[in-house]
């Protein structure tokens, strides 16, 4: 029972950066903290979806947030989130390099073949 606790709040954590915006979110605060007005800058993303995905990060402890005057400073809650995505990243470059070679060595093929 114990350990389906575990995957139920590790399922979680992964569906909540897995949306393509919130990991733009975190790559953007990945060296720095930054203000809705940084990011949307930074992102891309229109200031009512930053601000539910914001709201998301927040509610589920990956983001913290510092008010300085006016401003609100979002910054990654722990850098092992960052670590992980960087470990996610390599993984998906090595198995589309893989990927890659797999379909250079099936043209490879059929050309000889055709020539032969």
């Amino acid at each position: 029972m114990i350990k389906r606790n575990f995957y139920t709040l590790h399922a979680d954590i992964c569906k909540t950066i897995s949306n393509p915006n919130r990991q733009a979110i975190l790559d953007a605060l990945r060296d720095k903290e930054m203000t809705v007005t940084e990011l949307i800058n930074q992102t891309g993303i229109s200031q009512a979806n930053l601000s539910q995905h914001l709201a998301i990060l927040r509610a589920k402890g990956v983001v913290n947030t510092r008010r300085e005057g006016n401003n609100i400073y979002y910054s990654v809650s722990n850098l092992k989130i960052i670590k992980a995505y960087d470990l996610i990243s390599e993984v998906l470059q090595e198995s589309l390099q893989t990927r890659q070679k797999t379909i250079n060595d099936a043209i490879e093929q059929t050309s000889n073949a055709q020539i032969t």
